[in-house]
């Protein structure tokens, strides 16, 4: 059984543009509004050369809170896999009063692609703009790249790994200690 190396991606703010309001980040809520980095394709195509799984993360809440319909999400996941060479994309579809296992910051989504396709959490690396997605990353001992976009947040991490201005950024954090995490 081989082990793989992956790079787990939240979406909004990371994958694709968030829509800001006075200076907080929110999803997309139909497929008009979803566009994808321009530089997300070969930043992506640079770690998937280097052997790492893509795993995308996603809390969609707005599916739980009745406020997106479930197929337009998952159009924009559809999207995602034409652009993006991902190897799967994870979904919490829950509103935040649920209290699900795979709502980041708990772990549920990082342990199931683990599971799924053998990978080696120590080994791999967290991409996340929100604190959520550090904790989560955190919490199954992946190496954390916060990226800050300056969002006006209720709370930001206190401890990730690495704080990066841009998917760019951290895409290169990635590429330049890939060989240092066990």
């Amino acid at each position: 059984m081989s082990i793989n190396r992956a790079v787990f991606f939240d979406r909004d703010g990371v994958l694709n543009h968030s829509e800001v309001r006075d200076g907080k980040p929110y999803a997309p809520t139909n497929i008009e509004q979803f566009h994808i980095y321009d530089n997300a394709q070969g930043l992506l195509g640079s770690l998937k050369a280097e052997a790492f799984k893509l795993v995308v993360v996603t809390n969609q809440p707005d599916v739980g809170n009745g406020v997106t319909e479930r197929r337009v999400v998952e159009t924009m996941h559809e999207r995602l896999r034409e652009v993006l060479p991902v190897d799967e994309i994870y979904c919490c579809y829950h509103s935040q009063k649920q209290g699900c296992d795979c709502r980041k910051p708990k772990p549920g989504m990082l342990q199931r692609a683990a599971q799924n396709l053998d990978i080696d959490l120590s080994a791999s690396f967290m991409i996340g703009d929100r604190k959520g997605d550090m904790t989560a990353g955190a919490a199954v001992g992946c190496y954390t790249i916060f990226i800050d976009h300056d969002y006006n947040l209720a709370e930001k991490p206190s401890n990730p790994d690495y704080v990066a201005r841009s998917l760019k950024d951290a895409v290169a954090k990635v590429l330049s200690i890939r060989h240092c995490v066990p």
